[in-house]
């Protein structure tokens, strides 16, 4: 089949590189010049394990080509991915104004039917608007289809060659007859096509996301009275998830989500279900959990120094997760600004964050080539990434170069009681005051 993606960002790179993999012709549009010659030779703007690999694949076998020129791909493809960027507005919707601009090119332009697949997250209702806009302003049929996007960053290649679920919102048997096909080859693990009208397809994927955001205030808020009461987070998390009811992912206390879904999904489904009328209240509770959660690591840094002018303190870890360089939202950077406020200075490490943390935070802060590094002369450690190199580090090395042996632990990567043994003061969350078992 022959397809067109508009947006060569996060989702429609790995969308269009997955489906060229898999034996159909993609064209990749995009405004941006620059990029769209660096694509063409194989060079990703994004850090994405596996991605540049099937890319440069798919550009020798023919299967993938890059363009600027939106008149060429409308008219050489039939079916049109929408998946151009929709940021959070003022008002904690998203913004629309890129993909209204696509949509009224082809209302424009089309000179054959086409369907038009919205992968780019849109608000509720969305879909509908935009057949109500082409049935009225194009001079050919079109159909709009929603086709919700559901990748993890860092593992977004594998999520989309073997998902869990495809959500199809969509109104005619030509249109599921069309994404059948496109999406049979990732489906053979028996994993379903779940095909549903459109606005129920763009609930689902504002559901997910929010009700993920949910699991992980929940278990934040309780990782907070674990530490009140003497109690362990992970054996509490062990015994409430081995009900066979209740799945583990997600639940594992930390500093906060972050990135560029769980916060604008979760913004723009409050928002929507206040246009209506009505309210989220768990949801809001989760996004109110979730600003704390960040507050809450500082003050237990401010707590323990009480004075943190003139203090250094080294940063592991800047993107909002690992395996990823996305700094959207990511709690290292809101830390970052509050220590800088308190006239402390941060010597910061990451792995592949570093250069979009320094392009995206209003305040300095030193970026170091290792981790080691970042420890000279700090007077602590905060963890708010949790890379795999951050999990077993020479602790003796820590223990040499640090000023003062305090660790801030906002992903729960160190065993406290070993941390202790050790010499550290060491902080985290849910199992801060762990007691040793007596023998």
């Amino acid at each position: 089949m022959k397809i067109a993606v508009v947006g060569t960002g996060y989702v429609g790179l790995v969308a269009g590189t997955c489906f060229a993999d898999s034996g159909h012709s993609v064209t990749c549009v995009d405004l941006d010049e620059n990029k769209i010659q660096n694509l063409k030779q194989g060079q990703i703007p994004i850090y994405e394990p596996g991605l540049e690999d099937i890319l440069k694949l798919a550009i020798q076998k023919k299967l993938i080509s890059f363009t600027t020129d939106f008149d060429h791909a409308l008219r050489e493809n039939s079916v049109i991915f929408i998946a151009v960027g929709t940021p959070e507005g003022p008002d904690g919707m998203p913004v629309l104004d890129p993909l209204m601009s696509v949509v009224q090119q082809i209302a424009q332009k089309a000179t054959t039917d086409k369907c038009v697949v919205l992968k780019s997250t849109v608000p509720v209702g969305t879909g509908q608007q935009l057949q109500d806009y082409f049935d009225q302003h194009a001079q050919k049929k079109i159909e709009v289809i929603n086709n919700p996007e559901f990748l993890k960053e860092g593992a977004a290649v594998d999520d989309f060659l073997k998902p869990d679920r495809v959500v199809v919102g969509c109104r005619s048997q030509k249109a599921q007859e069309i994404m059948q096909e496109l999406y049979d080859p990732f489906v053979k693990n028996g994993h379903p096509i779940l095909f549903m009208d459109n606005t129920s397809a763009e609930l689902t994927k504002y559901a997910a996301n929010s009700f993920l955001s949910v699991k992980i205030s929940f278990i934040n808020e309780l990782a907070r009275l674990a530490d009140l009461v003497g109690a362990d987070i992970n054996e509490v998390r062990r015994g409430f998830t081995s009900d066979r009811r209740i799945n583990p992912a997600f639940f594992y206390p930390g500093v906060g989500y972050g990135g560029s879904c769980f916060p604008k999904d979760v913004q723009a489904l409050i928002k929507t279900a206040k246009l209506h009328g009505t309210t989220m209240d768990i949801v809001e509770a989760a996004d109110r959990v979730n600003d704390q959660q960040r507050q809450l690591l500082f003050q237990k840094i401010k707590n323990h120094y009480q004075d943190l002018n003139g203090k250094t303190f080294a940063l592991w870890g800047l993107s909002f997760k690992p395996r990823t360089d996305d700094v959207r939202e990511a709690p290292a950077l809101t830390l970052i600004e509050l220590l800088h406020e308190a006239g402390a200075h941060v010597k910061a490490y990451d792995p592949i964050a570093s250069e979009n943390a320094k392009k995206a935070t209003k305040v300095t802060f030193e970026n170091c080539q290792n981790a080691y590094q970042a420890l000279e002369n700090a007077d602590g450690l905060i963890v708010t990434t949790e890379w795999n190199e951050f999990r077993n580090p020479n602790l003796d090395q820590i223990l040499k170069t640090l000023k003062q042996k305090v660790i801030f632990d906002g992903r729960n990567i160190f065993d406290p009681l070993k941390m202790k043994h050790l010499g550290f003061q060491y902080y985290c969350f849910g199992r801060e005051n762990l007691r040793e078992a007596k023998t």
